[in-house]
């Protein structure tokens, strides 16, 4: 049987630290659909080296829920709260679920930055790549290759690498 999702937004929600998966997994076994944004990360240890997966946002996992779920979720072990903004639960726009699915499945990650000045502060596009049409605000730069965009709806600052020169100005 097909659920109606149409009364169904994303939130997220905050739990105890290095216990990401672990409530994903409980949320998952609860039929309650849950994104958990994962990066591979290599780890070096004193005797080895391994590839690990790794939360992208540390203490968060995402739910996409009615208003039916929501005290199922709270009751879920490790989960500490939803993200309040404004004194609610804080939707969080399918939008950004997706662009947090695109930036981590994108291969090939190297940003080389245009001539134009970019200044921290400015709003800027990405025009190239697999992060195209992406809009943020320049934060910073990290090395010759990379930037940190601030992406607005998320609130969170994210160091992009991309190939080319693939950053815009935004005229205001």
């Amino acid at each position: 049987m097909e659920i109606n999702k149409v009364n169904y937004n994303w939130y997220a929600i905050r739990v105890k630290s290095r216990s990401e998966k672990k409530v994903y997994a409980d949320l998952e076994e609860q039929n309650i659909e849950a994104y958990l944004p994962l990066q591979r990360k290599l780890r070096q240890w004193s005797d080895r080296k391994k590839w690990v997966e790794t939360p992208l946002i540390s203490g968060y996992v995402f739910v996409f829920i009615s208003r039916k779920e929501y005290e199922l979720v709270l009751r879920i072990y490790n989960v500490v709260s939803y993200i309040y903004f404004e004194g609610k639960a804080a939707i969080i726009r399918e939008g950004d679920i997706n662009l947090l699915k695109r930036m981590l499945g994108q291969t090939e990650s190297e940003v080389e930055i245009t001539l134009e000045p970019l200044k921290p502060g400015q709003m800027v596009k990405i025009i190239s790549g697999p992060l195209m049409g992406v809009v943020g605000e320049l934060i910073d730069f990290k090395g010759k290759n990379k930037v940190a965009l601030r992406i607005p709806p998320l609130g969170y600052s994210v160091l992009i690498e991309a190939s080319g020169k693939n950053l815009e100005v935004i005229k205001e």
